[in-house]
């Protein structure tokens, strides 16, 4: 089983449409599939993202669909730093969290997180991780 860390960008697609990999992949975070891994930067990212993107009157699945990523997801808590590392330094929660619970990044935004290597993360768009058929 891969753990994985879903970027926010993930779920807003996922949320706009159900036909493409974005939903495809977070129909599957069961955990049967892979091990989803969240904190609570990015717990409250994903909350204030969605509550910005998402139309208002699919509030109420966007708030279901945080629960169930809270439900599901393998919580952890970060003790450091390592800022700023990112061409966006808002994503560098995301590596570390990465870096503490050694797992992928799945993004749409692969170019920002080009300093994962260096950490041995892999960073892979949704597409790339279903077609590896994890």
């Amino acid at each position: 089983m891969i753990d994985i860390i879903i970027d926010t960008n993930v779920l807003v697609a996922a949320m706009k449409s159900r036909n493409g990999n974005s939903f495809k992949l977070l129909s599957m975070i069961d955990g049967s599939h892979w091990r989803m891994n969240i904190s609570t930067p990015l717990v409250f990212e994903y909350e204030s993202i969605l509550k910005r993107e998402i139309e208002a009157e699919r509030a109420q699945d966007c708030e279901s669909l945080i629960d169930y990523i809270c439900l599901v997801g393998t919580a952890h808590q970060i003790f450091y730093l390592w800022r700023p590392m990112l061409k966006d330094p808002k994503d560098d929660h995301i590596l570390e969290l990465a870096v503490k619970s050694n797992a992928s990044i799945i993004t749409w935004n692969v170019r920002d997180f080009g300093l994962a290597s260096q950490f041995g993360i892999k960073v892979f768009t949704p597409a790339e991780l279903l077609q590896k058929g994890f």
